[in-house]
């Protein structure tokens, strides 16, 4: 969002929160429509499709941002253990940094994209990163709101 609020990221939002199944204009949307790696896990259980679908949308992009890695991106810069390619999403690998250092802060500086790496706050990136991860919560009702969202990183 920019200053004014105004949504600068147009493929997530309200569309689709259109009743799965039900009657009206919108009964012809019946499949999962979305970009592998964004999408909250309801979308694919065929839960109940509420805001927190677009709140786990932009835990992603904050993620992709920090890190400077696509959604769904591969272990490392090489091969495996066996010489094969590992597909992993981001979510899991900067879970796995995170909870791999324990109580060490240097997992925020293996996890951020080197182009802004020593230009930035790491302890208020690290507050952006554990609020991102919030989203990402494989359970909607864990998730916070994003008026939630918006309240944790405003300054105070």
């Amino acid at each position: 969002m920019d200053s004014n609020f105004q949504s600068k990221v147009a493929d997530f939002g309200l569309f689709k929160l259109v009743n799965r199944g039900g009657g009206g204009k919108n009964s012809s949307f019946t499949r999962v429509r979305g970009t592998r790696g964004y999408m909250a896990p309801e979308w694919i259980s065929n839960l109940p499709i509420t805001s927190k679908v677009d709140v786990y949308s932009y835990g992603v992009v904050v993620l992709e941002m920090v890190t400077g890695k696509s959604p769904m991106t591969t272990s490392g810069q090489g091969f495996g253990n066996k010489g094969v390619m590992e597909l992993r999403g981001l979510v899991k690998w900067v879970r796995e940094k995170m909870n791999g250092n324990g109580e060490n802060e240097l997992w925020i500086e293996e996890i951020i994209d080197p182009v802004v790496k020593g230009k930035c706050d790491l302890r208020k990136m690290g507050i952006l990163v554990q609020v991102a991860l919030e989203c990402v919560k494989e359970d909607k009702d864990a998730r916070p709101t994003m008026s939630q969202v918006i309240e944790r990183l405003l300054p105070h």
